[in-house]
């Protein structure tokens, strides 16, 4: 699934997101990163996302010159063979060693009524999200404890995927999902978060899908987080 933005954010946007698969073998990145300079492309930095027998997912972030369109990085990176462009989006700042450990730092020091807060605040650009909520199943129906500043405001009337007893990639065409979550083509995780009924999800519009690798990542942020919590 590939982005697509008005003439005005481009213009507006220099750093991108590239979410590339390519083939796994000496001097396959060094090319891919040759044909992304050849456009003007700066990458700023690079993180591998999956890897598998014979293919990698990497997550590069670039800088374009002022008023370069980022369709030509796609094109760029795709003339490369056994290289795919999964998603490109527009992105905010650079990626960070160790960021889960410094979100983890971030809610520990945090006052107790305040580290779900920091929790979905921070988590969107340490996962790479959209935006974050915690949800609650209650007697009445789901109930959105926190969320982040890009969050929905239109909420799950239903949940039926909660209780949930490990983290996993959402159907995110299910009768259950908003209509404007679909409409924004949004790929959806979660992860229990201390008990069953209490989960962290996370919404990804314009997708990609959730990899498995990023799935388990969730999953194990939010078993630290809920323990932080007890």
């Amino acid at each position: 699934m590939l982005g697509v933005w008005c003439c005005e954010t481009v213009l507006r946007v220099r750093s991108y997101l590239l979410r590339v698969q390519l083939e796994d073998r000496p001097g396959s990145l060094g090319s891919l990163a040759v044909a992304l300079g050849s456009v003007g492309a700066d990458i700023l930095s690079l993180d591998v996302v999956e890897r598998a027998a014979g293919y990698a997912v990497d997550d590069i972030v670039v800088e374009l010159p002022a008023g370069a369109m980022p369709d030509m990085l796609i094109t760029a990176a795709e003339q490369i063979k056994g290289v795919y462009v999964d998603s490109i989006r527009p992105h905010t700042g650079l990626l960070e060693a160790h960021r889960e450990l410094e979100l983890i730092d971030h809610i520990a020091a945090a006052p107790r009524d305040g580290k779900l807060q920091v929790l979905v605040d921070e988590a969107p650009r340490v996962l790479r999200v959209g935006w974050t909520s915690v949800i609650r199943l209650t007697d009445a129906g789901p109930e959105r404890v926190v969320g982040s500043p890009g969050a929905p405001e239109t909420q799950a009337a239903q949940t039926p995927w909660l209780p949930l007893d490990h983290a996993e990639a959402l159907d995110a065409d299910a009768d259950w999902v908003p209509k404007w979550w679909r409409d924004m083509d949004t790929t959806l995780a979660a992860a229990p978060l201390g008990d069953p009924a209490t989960a962290v999800v996370l919404g990804r519009p314009g997708g990609p899908l959730f990899r498995p690798s990023e799935v388990a990542r969730l999953g194990y942020l939010a078993g630290i987080v809920a323990t932080i919590l007890r």
